[in-house]
This record gives C-alpha cells, sequence and structure tokens, in this order.
C-alpha cells in the first residue's frame, strides 16, 4: 500500500497529464465555480459545459441571476433535468446577493450555513475559490477510495459518509489541496470510471485492492439504490387557430415551475394506449392527431407519454377542463421553460 503522501502524488502527477481543459479550473472566481457544481450534480460534463458557459454569459455576476426572471432561468436550464436545482440556484443567488452584497463567504464552515449550499459544494467553493484544505468528496472519489483502499462500507449509510470523509480530509497534501482534490476527482470521471475502469494503464493498480481481488465491478458498495417508478401521462394538447394551451406546474412533483400540457395521469400502459377522454367528445371539440407512446427515462421515474391534439372552436372552453390552462401563440410557446420532451416535441 502507497503511503499516504505518495498516493496524492501519485494522483496530482496524473491530473497534470491527462485533466480535461474546463472552464471552472481557469477561474477563482466562487460564483463561477458554485454555478458548475450546480450544473455538473448528477450530470456529466459533456452535458453541462454548455450550460455552464450560456449562464456565465447571460448571468456573469451573481447579482445578474439573483434579479432574473424565475421563467428565464427556467427556460436556459431546458433539458438538464433535477429542476429543483435551477430553483435552488436562483434562491441561493437572491440570498448572496440580498444579504452578502454580491460577496461569497470564503470559508467552509460559513458557506455550509447558506440554504442550498451543501457540504459537497461548499467544501468544493471553499477548496477551488479559496484553497482552503477541505476534502472534496463526490461519487468518482468515493469510488477511487473505496476501490483502492478496499472500503467495503455502504457510500450511501452515515458511517459511510463518516468513514470516507475522514479518510479523504487525511489524504489531502500539506500542499495543492486544491489541485489535489480537482485531481482526484479527475480521476475517478475519466481513470476509474464506473463501468470501464482503465486498470491497464493506472498508476495505482499495483496497490489497488479492487485491481488485486478482482472487485472493480463490486466496489463501491450503494445498497440503498432507487426504485424506479412507472408512471403514465395522457397529454392534451388543446389548440385554437394558431394558438396551443399550457400550464404551469406548482405541485410538488417532477417538473415543478415548467409548463407543460392539460395532463391526465393513468395507472397503466394498456390505459394509454386506449385511453379516450370522454369528456372531449363535444360538438366542439375535435381529436386530430394522436401520437405513438413516447418513453422519457428520469432517475427515478420511467415515464410513459401519449399526446392528443384537440382542436378547440371555441376558446372559452378551455377553462371548462383547468382554470390554468391558457393559450399561448407558438413563439410565446417556445420560450417558456418546459421539459424537454414536450419542447422537442413541439419542434417535430
Amino acid at each position: 500500500m502507497l503511503s499516504q503522501q505518495n498516493f496524492s502524488e501519485k494522483i496530482i502527477t496524473w491530473y497534470e497529464q491527462h485533466h480535461r481543459d474546463l472552464p471552472w479550473r481557469k477561474t477563482q472566481n466562487p460564483y463561477y465555480i458554485w454555478l458548475s457544481e450546480v450544473i455538473l450534480q448528477q450530470t456529466r460534463v459533456k452535458q453541462g459545459l454548455p450550460y455552464y458557459e450560456r449562464f456565465v454569459e447571460t448571468y456573469p455576476t451573481v447579482a445578474d441571476l439573483a434579479n432574473a426572471p424565475e421563467d428565464e432561468v427556467f427556460r436556459l436550464w431546458q433539458g438538464l433535468g433535477y429542476y429543483s436545482r435551477a430553483k435552488n440556484m436562483l434562491h441561493t443567488a437572491k440570498i448572496i446577493h440580498q444579504e452578502y452584497q454580491d460577496v461569497f463567504p470564503n470559508t467552509y464552515k460559513e458557506l455550509i450555513k447558506l440554504k442550498g449550499i451543501g457540504k459537497y459544494t461548499a467544501a468544493a467553493i471553499a477548496s477551488f475559490a479559496f484553497q482552503e484544505s477541505v476534502a472534496v468528496l463526490d461519487g468518482n472519489v468515493y469510488r477511487v477510495l473505496a476501490r483502492y483502499f478496499g472500503i467495503s462500507t455502504d457510500i450511501a449509510s452515515p458511517q459511510g459518509a463518516k468513514e470516507f470523509g475522514k479518510l479523504s480530509q487525511e489524504l489531502l497534501p500539506e500542499k495543492k489541496s486544491h489541485v489535489y482534490n480537482q485531481a482526484i476527482m479527475e480521476f475517478g470521471a475519466i481513470q476509474c470510471s464506473p463501468q470501464k475502469p482503465d486498470c491497464m494503464y493506472c498508476p495505482l493498480r499495483e496497490n489497488c485492492y479492487a485491481y488485486n481481488h478482482h472487485k472493480q465491478q463490486e466496489l463501491p458498495i450503494k445498497i440503498n439504490k432507487l426504485k424506479i417508478k412507472e408512471r403514465f401521462f395522457a397529454y392534451a394538447i388543446f389548440e385554437n387557430e394558431e394558438r396551443i394551451a399550457l400550464k404551469k406546474r406548482t405541485g410538488k412533483d417532477i417538473w415543478q415551475n415548467l409548463y407543460d400540457f392539460h395532463l391526465i395521469e393513468l395507472t397503466s400502459l394498456e390505459d394509454l394506449n386506449s385511453f379516450i377522454d370522454t369528456a372531449w367528445a363535444n360538438s366542439e371539440i375535435t381529436i386530430g392527431k394522436i401520437s405513438s407512446i413516447y418513453k422519457h427515462q428520469l432517475t427515478h421515474q420511467k415515464i410513459f407519454i401519449r399526446f392528443f391534439h384537440i382542436q378547440i372552436q371555441n376558446a372559452q372552453l378551455l377553462t371548462s377542463f383547468s382554470q390554468e390552462l391558457q393559450f399561448f401563440d407558438k413563439d410565446e410557446a417556445h420560450k417558456l421553460p418546459k421539459p424537454i420532451l414536450i419542447a422537442n416535441y413541439l419542434l417535430e
């Protein structure tokens, strides 16, 4: 087993030779670092990078973001998923703008007090923006440490958080701790990846527990795996002349604060295949195109969706279906923040 110092040195040496050229690594601006961390949660770098660039261009300061209209922020976020991140990000920006005069706290202890900033994000800002010697522990770091040191503690358990947190802090080098934090996360993303780690060319291979015991696919251990829930959505797209009806989702469910069509949620795929709402049987309503069934995968849900195009001759009939629905012309509808599946469907 390598000494802790040699472990850190090997990780940093690897990083200097193999790291990706990413814009948030070229700045110590805490706002930009915070933006990148929020965007990259549950998101791959390749997908998140253009969103980061758009947010930095559109809102170059935390004050710009804090003063932005909510719908505009959600529209810019469209397609990233986990829309609660955008809502929480906007909320935190307002706190920093209003209560901290646009100045981020410069220590982990103060950052963690901010509503909307958790342990990982606070550590990342403290380390990368202010060079505080605090370990940054994300999924990539858990994986590297579990495999190399042969740790079988469940990473989703309180004991796992404590054990990995202690070890990761002990591994921090006295100098360049911020570089080491970037390095071990990058190492986990590229070299010690989840499915196909590149063990053949790994500088830690000789002393790696998982490699030597053929346990790369077993470690890290995460017992608390998500159960996937299936849902079945029948969407009624009410149309009047060149306008379509949408509503804002306000309940505590997926896609909160985004716009969608009139929704009837069913209980099975069979119901979705045969569904026609009897309320649509009206002389002033014409059922037009019925789409095939679309599948949309979220982290914890699999959604089956079918779209029903319905022409309404009398626009006032819309309120009989929902008081929340309102008509928008196509240009207006395009600008509204929507779930990516709906946005893409409207472009077909």
